[in-house]
């Protein structure tokens, strides 16, 4: 008799998804879209896909910093609000938007223990990275900055009701901190971050696949310098797997387009046909 594993206490109650806040910045709209896309493709749980957008935020009045030159995204700073918009409850998920999962989140999940004691003693959960970037500029020539726990902060678990949490991510805090205490975690005892194994945050031109070890295969691939959206970048590794991702969804939505106008599926089929030909 197969006896499954207990569920793991980061989900939600039965009924809700599981939340995941993704960074969003206009200047990488499909990447946002393809990011949100792999992850709900690949989910065998209900998952609820939100983008912070950072002028919400301010017209909402939760956001009110001024944009450093070193903040290369909108939303460098943003992404700790993450346990204050999921209402300092459960765990939520944050990722940048330039994130392609190629697994399911609910196996990110069952990464923490699943005693619910360990795992609420738990603030947050990321790969631990030693990242020291070689390239001065990354993206469409934004400014590369070197910090200790670089790229910790891109991809995190929250425990969104931990007291620290509670504490210290509200949006004065995250409008007024330093950088280095919000991309440090500076507000955490070291015990309090648990590690989560580096495919989950696989760091292209950074880390590396054994060929003889199936634990090196990425699980969800981080274009951190850049991706195949930009002009840059439209051939580093992995890009054959974001290129296929981003086909398919534009596919998808010409397809729902052209049902929007009475066309139905044999005529789309035949227009894409003679796309592809």
């Amino acid at each position: 008799m197969t006896v499954s594993p207990p569920p793991s206490p980061l989900l939600p109650p039965p009924g809700e998804p599981f939340r995941v806040f993704v960074g969003y910045d206009p200047r990488e709209d499909e990447a946002y879209e393809v990011c949100r896309r792999s992850l709900l493709r690949h989910a065998s749980i209900p998952v609820e896909v939100i983008p912070i957008r950072q002028p919400d935020l301010r017209a909402a009045g939760l956001y009110w910093r001024a944009r450093g030159p070193t903040e290369s995204t909108e939303f460098s700073f943003t992404r700790f609000l993450t346990p204050y918009l999921a209402g300092y409850r459960g765990w939520a998920l944050f990722v940048d938007c330039d994130f392609l999962y190629i697994a399911d989140v609910a196996d990110l999940l069952a990464c923490l223990p699943s005693d619910s004691d360990a795992s609420s003693r738990l603030a947050v959960a990321c790969v631990k990275h030693e990242y020291k970037p070689a390239e001065a500029t990354k993206m469409d020539g934004a400014i590369q900055t070197v910090y200790p726990r670089k790229n910790w902060s891109s991809m995190v678990l929250y425990n969104c009701a931990h007291p620290k949490n509670v504490a210290a991510l509200t949006p004065e805090a995250v409008s007024t901190q330093t950088g280095a205490f919000l991309h440090r975690f500076a507000w955490l005892d070291d015990h309090e971050i648990g590690e989560l194994p580096f495919v989950w945050n696989f760091l292209v031109g950074h880390n590396r696949v054994d060929p003889d070890d199936p634990a090196t295969r990425p699980k969800a691939i981080h274009y951190t310098c850049g991706g195949p959206w930009f002009e840059r970048y439209k051939d580093c590794e992995f890009a054959d797997l974001w290129i296929k991702e981003a086909a398919e969804l534009r596919a998808e939505k010409e397809k729902l387009r052209l049902k929007e106008h009475g066309e139905d599926e044999e005529e789309c089929n035949n227009k894409q046909d003679g796309n592809n030909n």
